[in-house]
């Protein structure tokens, strides 16, 4: 027993031990893995000498090697691409493409006299080029987003650049569906830019709420301009033309002369938008009696209540000028802007104002005078818009709209023709090709090219170049 007793002290000394080291050899191998992880990732990673598989571009590659032999003796080379990152210069980069250090300078020399390395963000993508019997860098291409890309190349002589500017083009697209849930589900579905959707209703934002307004079956059709950067999509230009069958009555938009009309020339623009906010739902209404949600007492709900997310724009829905931005007591931030013919209109429990939103500013209709929020006396985040004539509040949802001016009478004819041109694109459902009245905003530089897929239009037919 007295044995016992002298080795038990030493037993647990090494079960103790054991448990210990057990834990800390795990951890060992587990450091020992990473490690070697990180080397194996580094080395596929690595630019030079092996350079990754990456998707082949031969448009790219050409660009890249201009006296290229592409017969099949020298296959075109692949090349390895990547984006610059926070803090990366284009001398680092060259360095890390395996470049060595006495030809960064003449490189970056060379690229200094068509690129301003000052305007290369983060994100801005590069394509580096090797020669394909052995690991040299030949050349580097890095793309200016929106603007173009510069080509760095080894000739005999040494390093040249050239600038080659990206192609920018309008081409006419053409899209209609059917409104099965929400507007922008409808635009989706027929493959156009969700964008659309918003822009659509910039246009009818006078006529109709889609908020309250839109109906299951509603259907549209629109003539609109894709702009493209290199035959790749990049935004939209104007809606041209738009109709939209809502509820049973049908609406036609055209435009003409840098403003939207109806089919008889009546302008779309109205004294006030039918809605401060783009997209929302009412969740109350205009009242002279109503249960007050924290008060807990029926009062007047002189507005009418929006759901929106805490920071959605709110849009003033007529032009006018501000008369009060602040704190409302129950009605926490505030906004109320004073309108011609004894109009006013205010925007309650906001998060925050727009800047330059303050008393005797002016603002035009549509511009974002402040975000929705949740603040004074209210349960959840929403926007209360109300609207006064000659001190008296009235509903904001049967607001009689006064038209803006209509198109001159000497004018007329000339829009009619217009608009039948575009009525006779929506009834074949093909995009037209024209030459447009005014500016469109895609750029000085840009062409205008006819068909749905951008190709040039045939022969006699009209393709107005940049403006």
């Amino acid at each position: 027993m007295a044995a016992v007793r002298l080795w038990s002290p030493r037993r647990r000394c090494v079960r103790s031990t054991a448990r210990l080291a057990l834990p800390l050899c795990l951890l060992l191998f587990a450091a020992l893995l990473y490690v070697a992880d990180r080397r194996l990732a580094s080395h596929a990673d690595a630019p030079f000498p092996i350079a990754p598989q990456v998707a082949y571009d031969e448009a790219l590659a050409v660009a890249g090697f201009g006296g290229l032999d592409l017969d099949g003796v020298v296959p075109p080379p692949v090349p390895v691409e990547g984006a610059f990152r926070r803090g990366d210069t284009v001398g680092g980069l060259l360095g890390s493409l395996g470049l060595p250090p006495q030809e960064i300078h003449d490189a970056t020399r060379a690229l200094s006299e068509n690129l301003d390395f000052n305007r290369v963000r983060a994100g801005e993508p590069y394509a580096a080029f090797y020669a394909s019997d052995e690991h040299r860098l030949d050349a580097l291409e890095i793309q200016l987003r929106g603007e173009g890309r510069v080509v760095l190349a080894r000739r005999d002589d040494g390093w040249q650049s050239s600038w080659l500017p990206f192609e920018k083009r309008l081409v006419p697209q053409f899209a209609s569906g059917v409104v099965e849930g929400s507007l922008i589900g409808a635009v989706i579905d027929t493959g156009a830019p969700v964008q659309l959707a918003y822009r659509m209703a910039d246009v009818l934002a006078w006529d109709v709420d889609f908020s309250r307004d839109l109906r299951l079956g509603d259907r549209f059709e629109v003539v609109y301009d894709e702009k493209q950067v290199d035959r790749t999509p990049s935004g939209l230009g104007q809606i041209w033309a738009l109709t939209f069958d809502n509820g049973g009555r049908r609406l036609e938009a055209y435009r003409y002369g840098g403003e939207y009309y109806d089919e008889a020339g009546r302008p779309l623009q109205k004294m006030f938008l039918r809605s401060p906010l783009r997209y929302s739902f009412v969740t109350s209404r205009f009242s002279h009696s109503r249960l007050h949600p924290v008060l807990k007492t029926h009062r007047p709900h002189w507005g009418v209540d929006y759901r929106a997310k805490v920071g959605t724009p709110v849009l003033v829905t007529a032009s006018g000028v501000v008369t009060f931005a602040g704190w409302g007591k129950g009605s926490g931030k505030m906004v109320k802007v004073r309108h011609p013919n004894g109009y006013l209109t205010a925007y309650l429990h906001l998060s925050r104002f727009a800047p330059g939103i303050r008393p005797g500013a002016r603002v035009r209709q549509g511009d974002v005078v402040a975000f929705s929020g949740n603040t004074g006396l209210s349960t959840a985040p929403h926007l209360d818009y109300r609207v006064q004539s000659n001190g008296r509040w009235i509903d904001p949802l049967s607001l009689d709209n006064l038209p803006a001016d209509p198109i001159p009478e000497e004018r007329l004819a000339e829009f009619e023709v217009w608009r039948d041109l575009f009525r006779g694109a929506l009834e074949r459902d093909s995009p037209l090709d024209r030459t447009p009245v005014e500016g469109d905003g895609a750029g000085d530089d840009s062409i205008r090219v006819a068909g749905r897929d951008g190709a040039e239009p045939a022969a006699g037919t009209s393709s107005a170049a940049g403006r």
